[in-house]
């Protein structure tokens, strides 16, 4: 039997973290933001200070960030556009080490549409 992205989302969602917007609104000072979107979506507008690593190469390119690399200890807080991607890569990034990295319910959506600031 195949199952959907939906249906890894959904798996991945039972295997991490979740914060709210408000949440993660409360913690951008001093925790890494992490945008799993693609490069252009980014350009449009991004969470303030957010790193751009799309999830199609985030395995590979996390530990040559110089903001992220060693990192594992940090809360890093992982968004996309409306929290699918972004939990998917949370997932992966627990599997590397990561352990405390939380995915942000709702995404750049619900962010912009709360009117929170964008860059």
């Amino acid at each position: 039997m195949s199952v959907t992205a939906m249906d890894l989302v959904a798996e991945a969602k039972q295997k991490i973290t979740e914060i709210t917007t408000e949440t993660a609104k409360s913690k951008l000072a001093g925790n890494p933001i992490l945008d799993v979107r693609e490069p252009a979506e980014f350009a449009a507008g991004h969470l303030p200070g957010a790193i751009n690593i799309p999830r199609g190469v985030l395995e590979f390119k996390i530990t040559s960030d110089p903001l992220l690399q060693n990192q594992q200890d940090k809360e890093i807080i992982v968004y996309c556009q409306t929290g699918g991607r972004s939990a998917l890569a949370t997932e992966a990034l627990h599997k590397i080490g990561y352990v405390k990295a939380v995915s942000m319910a709702g995404g750049f959506k619900e962010w912009s549409e709360k009117g929170y600031d964008v860059d």
